[in-house]
């Protein structure tokens, strides 16, 4: 058998983490295309708890987490899906490493996520699918689709690109605070005090802090501010941008509604003074004045957007853009991070994935199942795409 063929799935998907980015859409899929999904929560009551929340009781049963529990009810071709912590991915991919089994998660891949799954493609032919949520994940889509439009607008022709991509979870009505917590309030200030690398002017950048680097974009006639966060240029290629494509601008990176680095300019100061106890203690505090609660709503947007400027001056220009507002039942981060994740654990039980590391739409020639798949479900985006192929003298900008 190829090293290319993945070990067969059994039909039987664990899921363990019932927190707010578990939707009813996403987990119902998976209900409807596993043979069995197995529920797990800090205690099997919490866990019937959830599925009654989503409407979904009777889909799935239910079990108390515990490590040496789940390692053994994990049997070869199982999928374990995480929904816990990132910090827990590693233990958990172990656990399927050693039943044989795939794994599943919205996260980034770590550099020890990276190391195990090359493990699990070599010796257990295994699938570990990681970055299939929002972001990362349906931004990877929108990349993806962007780069091939305009490799099949332009061809091979050196060009400059300016790529950004913008995510963002909001309140639907800003507060005061210009935000309210749904998630770990301390990740949410730790993010901060992290530094962002990036493209700007053809040159590399590091912003010590991100907000330090924080710029208006307008979005259909609506301000946002926007920042990078993280390390943007391995997406250089993980994107699979041509060696020939100068980038002038590739950023990706955090939206948010317009007045919040002013609203927040007491928080950037504790964050840049180092104290992580203070820090905590802030997010405690803040996350108790602005919590998301069951009365608000959420919204989601994500913008990603490319242009091409050839040499002979040629230019396209593309661009993705998802704007949800959630709802009583399911929120618009539930939605946009459980539905992408979903459909990836139906591909690993089509056995339609390569063993070994995988991530949203790789190979890039998924991309198009997978936006199908959202758009079927609701999320679809508005895209917009502009293409004037005419060549222009670059010294008197004539065009031929």
């Amino acid at each position: 058998m190829s090293a290319e063929t993945p070990a067969p799935a059994s039909g039987t998907v664990h899921w363990i983490g019932t927190g707010l980015s578990t939707g009813a859409s996403g987990l119902g899929h998976v209900c409807d295309r596993a043979e069995r999904v197995l529920l797990w929560d800090r205690t099997a009551e919490r866990a019937a708890e959830r599925l009654a929340a989503l409407g979904l009781t009777g889909r799935a049963e239910v079990r108390a987490y515990e490590p040496a529990a789940l390692a053994a009810e994990s049997a070869p071709g199982d999928v374990l899906v995480s929904m816990l912590p990132a910090a827990e991915h590693p233990a958990l991919l172990r656990i399927a490493l050693a039943a044989g089994a795939h794994f599943a998660c919205t996260s980034y891949t770590s550099p020890e996520l990276a190391e195990l799954a090359g493990r699990a493609g070599r010796e257990s032919r295994t699938v570990v699918l990681t970055e299939a949520g929002l972001d990362p994940g349906i931004d990877h889509l929108y990349a993806h689709d962007l780069v091939a439009r305009a490799r099949a607008a332009l061809g091979d022709a050196p060009a400059t690109a300016v790529f950004t991509s913008y995510c963002g979870g909001l309140p639907a009505v800003p507060n005061a605070f210009r935000y309210r917590f749904s998630w770990a309030p301390y990740g949410v200030l730790a993010a901060l005090g992290s530094p962002a690398r990036y493209v700007d002017e053809g040159a590399e950048r590091t912003a010590a802090h991100p907000w330090e680097a924080v710029r208006p974009l307008v979005l259909g006639g609506e301000a946002f501010e926007v920042y990078p966060n993280r390390d943007s240029l391995p997406f250089l290629a993980q994107y699979e941008f041509p060696e020939h494509w100068r980038a002038e601008t590739f950023v990706r990176g955090t939206m948010r509604s317009e007045g919040w680095s002013a609203a927040w300019k007491p928080v950037f100061e504790t964050v840049a003074a180092g104290d992580e106890q203070a820090v905590r203690a802030l997010a405690a505090e803040l996350a108790a004045r602005y919590p998301a609660t069951a009365e608000d709503r959420d919204r989601v947007v994500l913008s990603v957007a490319l242009e091409l400027r050839t040499d002979d001056g040629r230019r396209w220009s593309g661009s993705h853009l998802l704007d949800l507002t959630g709802g009583a039942a399911e929120s618009a981060m539930a939605r946009c991070v459980c539905l992408p994740l979903a459909h990836g654990v139906a591909r690993i039980l089509d056995g339609a994935l390569a063993p070994g590391l995988r991530r949203a739409a790789d190979p890039g020639a998924e991309t198009g199942r997978w936006l199908a798949f959202l758009a079927a479900q609701g999320l679809a985006t508005r895209t917009e795409e502009h293409v004037d192929v005419h060549p222009t003298d670059p010294a008197t900008g004539v065009t031929a």
